[in-house]
């Protein structure tokens, strides 16, 4: 398997993914920890979304299938990506499963100033940790009902509904629905695209490579910037 950042299709691959990361949001912009928060592109983001659109649009890639969250960001995303290589008209499969990880407590912060009230160290507990949630989203949050109580989530149990994450919980339920719906989307040698966030796709990258924990924590993802993983069975 491999990576290229303008990924070209390889006719010999008997199996074709392209992984996009959501493009700037406006709470990246603004160094505001994100999580379930359905924050929109910035106008960078959009740009980033529409040149790596028309990235693949000059590689030449024709895709059958497209998989995101039900988050703004990676909705706007996919959308301009397949507005950008005229592609529009693809099925689309959104789920909760390859939303952000939940940030709970820290969601609307600002990273600095988090940083400064709770101390550095603590902050990258909180953020880079593989089996460490940050602190939990309760019920006074200012966003609590925005995120927890919106009816995207309606069919969710109490159990699916999480008010924080670490980044192993994240990438279980990513993976859950890997092998159920997209795996499956693959063996029928179709050409799948997953335009997510940097934790859902860490899962992703982290089960396809076989990475230690150790090795995904310190994974960084651009935004916007499409991967390409091509592999012939084995």
């Amino acid at each position: 398997m491999w990576y290229r950042p303008h990924p070209q299709p390889t006719a010999m691959a008997a199996y074709k993914l392209v992984l996009i990361q959501h493009g700037e949001s406006t709470w990246n912009q603004d160094n505001r920890f994100s999580g379930w928060y359905h924050a929109d592109l910035s106008p960078a983001g959009h740009k980033e979304a529409k040149h790596r659109g028309q990235a693949l649009k000059d590689a030449g890639y024709e895709l059958d299938i497209c998989f995101t969250s039900v988050q703004k960001r990676a909705i706007r995303t996919l959308w301009t990506v397949l507005d950008a290589i005229d592609q529009m008209w693809l099925p689309v499969v959104r789920t909760w499963r390859l939303n952000e990880r939940q940030c709970g407590g820290l969601t609307a912060l600002n990273k600095a100033e988090t940083a400064a009230k709770h101390g550095e160290a603590q902050v990258k507990i909180w953020r880079r940790s593989y089996d460490v949630p940050p602190p939990p989203m309760e019920p006074d949050h200012p966003f609590y009902s925005n995120i927890s109580k919106h009816r995207r989530y309606a069919d969710l149990t109490k159990d699916q509904l999480p008010s924080c994450e670490s980044l192993k919980d994240t990438i279980a339920r990513a993976l859950t629905f890997w092998n159920k719906e997209i795996v499956p989307q693959i063996k029928e040698r179709k050409c799948v695209l997953i335009a997510a966030h940097g934790n859902s796709l860490r899962g992703i990258v982290k089960h396809l490579e076989g990475l230690s924990k150790e090795a995904i924590m310190e994974l960084n993802l651009l935004t916007g910037i499409p991967m390409s993983m091509n592999w012939t069975r084995t």
